[in-house]
């Protein structure tokens, strides 16, 4: 009889340890199953992010080469409206200029 009861107390124990062998592997088959679905998840948020970012840098980027033909036009507009301020200011002072260097030129110091 205590046989019988110790190999009833070893098939208990067997089974017990074969229902949490079991346990263990779907406990560790459902985390393998959410690794690979936080994994794809995350691909999927970095290539929408991906996306996002490249379209903003687009938008930029055309942004900014319509604005240079315009910053061109302002430059171009700008370096010419000095360049004639500055010819005016020299052909205002060119006659001083002129006359100075000749007094400097002819007069004779000893």
């Amino acid at each position: 009889m205590a046989s019988s009861t110790r190999q009833g107390g070893i098939q208990q124990l067997l089974a017990a340890e074969q229902e949490a062998q079991h346990i263990v592997n779907n406990a560790r088959n459902a985390r393998m199953a959410r690794l690979k679905q936080a994994k794809e998840e995350a691909e999927k948020e970095v290539a929408e992010f991906r996306a996002h970012m490249e379209a903003e840098f687009q938008k930029k980027l055309a942004a900014s080469s319509g604005d240079s033909g315009a910053n061109v036009k302002r430059l171009e507009q700008e370096t010419a409206s000095k360049i004639l301020q500055l010819k005016e200011q020299s052909s205002s002072i060119s006659r001083d200029v002129g006359n100075m260097l000749l007094r400097h030129v002819t007069t004779v110091k000893n």
